[in-house]
């Protein structure tokens, strides 16, 4: 442990806790809470979606699976940029004309039932929690690894951290921890990017050709992980369509006050991720070239330390600590808004809408937030504790399965479909939900009759990403349920068209 770590990682944490500081003097209603008043612009929140984006999973495990897989881990960068293309022409506009701060309220303006409510609500902190445990298994790998401490108080750490944020600085707070954020990890993923370049005299195709003479052969190419065709295809189709249905992503739409600011929004975030991702792979052949597979794992046996390691090689041990201080800030950030997104779904679905039926007033319900808040980060920290030798890329695209099974139907639907109803949109999240959670169990991931899982047993299905069984399962469970249910509300649908359109709707 050397004291320029100490420094940077303390001057992050200073920073990011000014920034709560005064964040907190600005959040005292409901609204300033959960979306900071819907006063963001549109170059802000796009830096700030950019931010909840580009997490651990994007920065330090796309890294690790390029330097061990290749091509394989480059699937990641792809999937996770498209997806994009579906939240800008699906999802955006009219997510932010219907919501007002979760994905349950923009399903209850068309679905006025408590049980659609709670069950989009259990969805939201379902994905929370997968999601949450990909972040503090990277951020316990970084910490124990720079740091030379217990990954449990590594994990610990972090959890207190992201907590003082949402607790006392709400989505303010959030907000502009992630637009730093943001700033820092692209000037951190550039400067690497141009040593690696440097290395090679900018010239891609000797990188290419430099890199896969020196690893095993296959690695320029897909199906170096052993991954089937079809294996691959539903990890794509989890990737593109997940990100839509992901609850923190989805809570940013109502930080602006209009549709035009939620796509302009969008546009700068597919910008920033676009280039973001495009990097990765001078990250990852520049960690497989320069440090090697050996030493990667030796570090973390999921490869999440390619990237803070390349830096080290390329800039020594200032350049290292100065990306391990960007990587920390990004968990943190990312943490930090998915604590938010799931305290929400307790506190304002959960608490505030069925079991208060609506009758909270504004303190009560952002003291519901914040008791919500603790609740769901210490449960993040108990099951992050026991997945530590996971890859974090892995375990957000699981996260994204379940968000493109449970809730893209039931957007799309409640959006789109005329005939959808009540009973469509509880099966449809039902079916979705429980499909991928199930296809999970039986998956590589949680079987294994080698003991690398969690389990020591043959698994009953080969699929390590059930995307491709479990978001059809979603979209039948939706028509399935609306077709068996007789129940239509015509007229409910027409103000819904007209409101996710223009944004237009009767006063409250």
């Amino acid at each position: 442990m050397n004291i320029t770590v100490i420094s940077l990682f303390l001057a992050i944490v200073i920073l990011t806790l000014v920034i709560t500081y005064y964040a907190a003097k600005r959040t005292k209603t409901a609204s300033e809470f959960y979306t900071a008043g819907g006063g963001l612009t549109g170059w802000q929140n796009g830096l700030a979606i950019a931010g909840d984006y580009l997490s651990a999973a994007s920065f330090l495990g796309i890294a690790g699976a390029i330097a061990l897989f290749g091509f394989d881990g480059f699937f990641y960068s792809i999937g996770y940029l498209v997806a994009y293309l579906v939240v800008m022409f699906v999802v955006a506009e009219p997510l932010r004309n219907l919501g007002k701060y979760t994905l349950a309220d923009m399903i209850h303006s068309r679905f006025d039932a408590r049980k659609v409510r709670g069950v989009a609500a259990g969805s939201t902190i379902t994905i929370v929690i997968f999601y949450m445990i990909a972040q503090l298994v990277g951020a316990g790998a970084l910490i124990q690894l720079l740091f030379q401490i217990p990954y449990t108080y590594a994990v610990l750490l972090v959890g207190v951290m992201m907590t003082i944020y949402v607790l006392f600085g709400g989505m303010t707070a959030t907000s502009w921890v992630q637009i730093v954020k943001a700033t820092l990890l692209m000037v951190a993923t550039a400067a690497i990017s141009i040593m690696v370049l440097v290395r090679f005299n900018f010239n891609l195709l000797d990188m290419f050709a430099s890199v896969g003479a020196s690893q095993e052969e296959g690695f320029l190419h897909p199906g170096m992980q052993g991954r089937a065709p079809l294996d691959s295809i539903s990890l794509m189709l989890a990737l593109v369509l997940g990100t839509a249905g992901l609850p923190h992503i989805l809570m940013r739409f109502f930080t602006v006050k209009d549709a035009k600011t939620a796509r302009s929004s969008v546009v700068t975030a597919t910008w920033i991720v676009g280039i973001f991702y495009i990097l990765t792979i001078f990250l990852g052949f520049g960690a497989a070239a320069f440090v090697g597979s050996t030493d990667i794992m030796a570090a973390n046996p999921a490869g999440n330390m390619a990237a803070p390691l390349l830096a080290e090689r390329l800039g020594g041990d200032l350049f290292m600590s100065f990306v391990a201080a960007v990587a920390f800030a990004t968990i943190l950030a990312v943490v930090a808004g998915l604590v938010l997104s799931g305290a929400s779904a307790f506190a304002h679905d959960i608490y505030g809408q069925i079991i208060k039926k609506g009758k909270i007033t504004e303190k009560q319900q952002v003291v519901a937030a914040r008791i919500a808040s603790v609740t769901v980060a210490g449960l993040s920290i108990v099951l992050a504790l026991f997945a530590q030798n996971m890859n974090v890329a892995f375990l957000v695209a699981l996260a994204f399965c379940v968000a493109a099974s449970a809730n893209l139907p039931v957007i799309v639907y409640t959006i789109y479909w005329k005939r959808f109803n009540t009973a469509g949109a509880v099966t449809a999240m039902l079916s979705g939900l429980f499909s991928a959670l199930i296809l999970v169990a039986i998956s590589p991931n949680v079987l294994s009759p080698t003991g690398d899982a969690f389990i020591t047993a043959e698994p009953l299905i080969t699929l390590t990403n059930p995307a491709i069984i479990s978001v059809p399962i979603g979209f039948i469970g939706g028509i399935v349920g609306t077709l068996l249910s007789k129940k239509r509300d015509d007229a409910k649908y027409a103000e819904v068209k007209v409101r996710a359109n223009i944004g237009y709707r009767k006063a409250e």
